[in-house]
């Protein structure tokens, strides 16, 4: 992901975090907070619950792969927080796709296909 879309500082992932809306799946949680920006950031994080150093930084490495697909889909103004859970470890890649496919609609933030 390229690093213009991606939330970097500390200050950004707690102001997601308090004033965005949680949409959950047993794979990932999605907070998606609007902002003044002319693009759509996304912050990756996986808390301790994940398991070791190496499994939370690979559940991020593939959140980030897995959501390169949509950036060109997602509607701009928006900073978005993918929070991995345990679960994703041990998920396929199609799996985990879907899930993050399902919640980017759920949260209403891709542009309409039609």
């Amino acid at each position: 992901m390229n690093h213009r879309y991606r939330l970097k500082s500390s200050k950004d992932f707690k102001r997601v975090r308090r004033t965005g809306k949680n949409y959950a799946h047993p794979l990932v949680i999605l907070i998606s907070s609007p902002n003044e920006l002319p693009l759509s950031r996304f912050g990756v994080a996986a808390s301790r619950a994940v398991g070791s150093a190496v499994l939370r930084n690979r559940a991020k490495r593939r959140l980030r792969a897995a959501i390169h697909p949509y950036l060109s889909k997602v509607k701009v103004g928006w900073d978005v927080l993918l929070i991995a859970r345990a679960p994703l470890i041990d998920a396929t890649w199609p799996e985990l796709c879907e899930a993050l496919f399902d919640l980017l609609i759920k949260a209403r933030i891709l542009e309409a296909e039609e």
